[in-house]
């Protein structure tokens, strides 16, 4: 496999053209809206009942007396090549984009595995320290574990928003901790958390209140989990993303500041230089939270190829209301296409 060239670095190119939702569907909010609606989880509950059916639950030992759960869905008579879906900041294994997604991987016979991160779906009671975002060990460890546990078959690893900055990451490191992984694909992942955090503070109050109210209940299910450890009554009153963040981090992380725990899991610079697997971003020009301009500060090997679409939001690429989404499809197109894998041409679409 060939060296990754530290002095490469990625830019953002011209919109691929494959994507193109009718008008009406163009609006970024509305993309980054749909898809996590209530309105669309009924269908897709009803189309991933098998998936959930099939599905047992793993504890998986990551090390440092650290557990993180996952589910495994195994197709009947399947292919027997696992996918391991990871979801984004408060979302889950539930997560609307992981069920649809993992849903039709077990319908073509993928071994389909939802990972947890701490503190997100109903694991608050697994580990006594708090979920943050360099959490990385225990992530690298989880993938140890499964691929132990699947006689050490190679991982093909999609991750979301903030899970696609971890599977990122774990890839980067993949060759130091032992692992074999295949593939990678990051749907919208955080590139640097700065300029996330900057873009929710200007754009539409919506998406911190969202935010904020969900990690409320984040944090409440932990306290109510560890009452002996944790009482965040004095932080009750705090509605400010960016204050309630560099308080937790303050309170319960060893970080100096809030500056050098956002430094600590932004991918830009030379991050990605050990990522070895073929590997694909997929973003937007118009993601509300993910500003693109991170682009142009990744390091870019030559596993590293960049789709970037004009429309799409955050984690939506939704071309119409229902059924599965373009990213879907373009995910399953080249899983389908990797079975036996063969390295993706390392180019950034639409250069």
């Amino acid at each position: 496999m060939s060296e990754p060239d530290p002095a490469g670095a990625a830019s953002p190119g011209p919109p691929a053209d494959d994507f193109n939702p009718p008008a009406w569907l163009r609006s970024r909010h509305l993309q980054s809206m749909l898809a996590s609606t209530a309105a669309r989880r009924g269908p897709i509950a009803r189309r991933a009942a098998p998936l959930i059916a099939a599905q047992r639950e793993m504890l998986l030992d990551c090390g440092a007396g650290v557990r993180l759960q996952c589910f495994r869905s195994t197709a009947p008579q399947g292919r027997g090549v696992p996918v391991v879906l990871l979801h984004g900041w408060e979302g889950s294994a539930e997560s609307l984009y992981v069920l649809s997604l993992g849903q039709q991987l077990f319908e073509r016979g993928f071994d389909v595995l939802r990972l947890n991160l701490r503190d997100h779906g109903d694991t608050h009671h697994l580990n006594r320290g708090l979920f943050h975002s360099c959490l990385l060990p225990e992530v690298v460890g989880a993938t140890s574990a499964l691929q132990a546990a699947l006689g050490g078959q190679p991982l093909r690893l999609v991750g979301f928003s903030l899970g696609g900055n971890f599977v990122l990451r774990v890839g980067a490191q993949a060759r130091a901790a032992g692992l074999r992984i295949a593939q990678i694909f990051a749907v919208s992942p955080v590139l640097d958390p700065s300029d996330t955090l900057r873009a929710l503070e200007s754009g539409f109050a919506g998406y911190p209140l969202y935010f904020v109210r969900k990690w409320w209940r984040s944090l409440l299910k932990k306290q109510a989990a560890w009452p002996a450890h944790y009482d965040f009554t004095e932080l009750r009153g705090v509605r400010d993303l960016r204050r309630l963040t560099a308080e937790l981090i303050r309170r319960f992380t060893g970080f100096g500041s809030l500056e050098e725990y956002l430094d600590g899991y932004s991918i830009t610079g030379g991050a990605l230089l050990g990522l070895e697997a073929p590997t694909t971003i997929i973003t937007s020009l118009d993601d509300p939270i993910i500003p693109a301009g991170g682009l142009e500060r990744l390091a870019h090997p030559s596993s590293l190829r960049i789709v970037v679409t004009r429309f799409g939001g955050h984690c939506g690429f939704l071309d119409r209301l229902t059924g599965p989404t373009w990213v879907e499809r373009r995910i399953l197109a080249e899983l389908d296409v990797a079975d036996q894998p063969a390295a993706l041409d390392p180019v950034l679409d639409g250069a």
